[in-house]
């Protein structure tokens, strides 16, 4: 008799684990408090990027971040308020702006990144999810020559400590690579490894395979707690009643502390806001997905549309749309792109990343519940990151030898 298996979140995870689970031969069910792939998996720029190793941990990301704060329009804003958990973890991710933490959670990021792009590759193969799979790689576009040229240290670490450099392309030639760019512009560094998809579309097909395959999806059923036994879970309360199982998955992204007492771990994870806008595809449309990190906008060219997204807000729960921060997409793609917005907007986003201090998930057992697992805490590459979270959840229920070392994902590490 097969077991069974609780997934506590519809996101991205949750359902990269529903996923691999039920190949594993689990009968799995996913509960979510609202849609399935709302939240952040839907509105999110759809990059499966490995070049994104490093944590924004990096040196001197500290005093950056004060400086941004007091900068009209800047991506990063924090509303001040009497937090205790936030402010807790805004020291302890100020103690890590260091290059030795920077590098001890790079090594642990690199290895799910690079897993994840390889199966998202053998996903598309096997099940041809219609989700705009491309693989075009990824541009960081420069407008300012010292911004450019100060990428360069960066981009030689990322060669020699992770074997992942970019393509440096001086002056004019980048609009070799992207037409649809501006003149006049300081450079560029491509990946040529990374890739794109249209997250919402990928949330919906998935969702269908793993319903084919037998999985279960329950929507507006919130999460109420653990029912235990002896150091287990037997079920979950719910708000449409009690759900037994043999295991359980928590994938829940921001809202993994609120659901969190009883695990035996902490669980510093703080909702970063990000937003975007979706619209049409412009005339002159780009072709490859692009950064620019002088004013950390995203831009996603997909099939059937076009994403503007980023923004960092450390505002707690907040659900309103602040007009402000969709105007710094807008302006903050303007100076890039020929056109860099088309009308008329389909729809205007926000969402809540799950922010750890150290940018590592959390990946583990729960310490007090042996049957729970914990698949949380994904940063800003939690679609990046999703197949090799979802495949290691599998092989460790599973007792089966994990393809990369689930060390650096410990839950008893904070």
């Amino acid at each position: 008799m097969s077991q069974s298996v609780i997934v506590i979140g519809g996101g991205v995870v949750g359902t990269s684990c529903a996923y691999y689970l039920t190949r594993a031969g689990w009968n799995v069910t996913v509960i979510d408090r609202g849609a399935i792939g709302g939240g952040s998996s839907a509105g999110n720029c759809g990059f499966v990027c490995p070049s994104h190793v490093l944590p924004l941990t990096e040196p001197g990301m500290v005093g950056k971040g004060l400086a941004s704060l007091f900068q009209k329009n800047s991506a990063l804003k924090v509303k001040f308020r009497l937090d205790p958990a936030l402010w807790s973890w805004m020291y302890h991710f100020a103690r890590r702006c260091n290059e030795r933490d920077m590098l001890e959670a790079a090594r642990g990021i690199q290895p799910i990144l690079e897993s994840s792009l390889h199966l998202y590759q053998q996903l598309m193969k096997d099940e041809a999810l219609d989700c705009e799979w491309h693989e075009r790689g990824l541009f960081f576009v420069y407008r300012d020559r010292k911004e450019f040229d100060a990428y360069a240290p960066t981009d030689r670490l990322l060669d020699e400590k992770f074997h992942c450099p970019a393509e440096r392309i001086e002056g004019d030639a980048v609009l070799e690579r992207e037409p649809a760019l501006k003149p006049g512009l300081a450079g560029g560094w491509y990946y040529h490894e990374d890739a794109h998809l249209r997250p919402d579309r990928l949330m919906k097909a998935w969702r269908a395979n793993v319903e084919a395959s037998g999985g279960t999806f329950r929507e507006n059923c919130g999460f109420q707690g653990f029912i235990r036994k002896n150091g287990s879970a037997s079920a979950v309360k719910t708000t449409q009643g009690e759900l037994t199982a043999d295991a359980f998955v928590m994938a829940a992204g921001a809202w993994t502390p609120m659901l969190a007492e009883g695990l035996g771990c902490k669980v510093p994870i703080q909702p970063g806001k990000g937003y975007s806008i979706t619209m049409p595809r412009p005339k002159i449309c780009p072709n490859v997905p692009m950064i620019f990190p002088e004013t950390r906008v995203a831009v996603t060219p997909f099939d059937s549309g076009y994403r503007l997204g980023s923004t960092m807000e450390f505002a707690g729960y907040d659900e309103t749309i602040d007009p402000s921060r969709l105007k710094i997409l807008r302006d903050g793609a303007a100076p890039y792109l020929q056109e860099p917005e088309a009308e008329p907007v389909q729809q205007t986003w926000f969402g809540w990343r799950p922010m750890t201090y150290d940018g590592l998930p959390i990946i583990d057992r729960a310490p007090a519940i042996n049957n729970v697992m914990i698949a949380a805490g994904h940063n800003m590459l939690g679609l990046s990151m999703a197949t090799g979270t979802g495949k290691l959840v599998a092989e460790m229920l599973n007792g089966d030898e994990p393809l990369i070392d689930p060390k650096p994902y410990r839950s008893t590490r904070f």
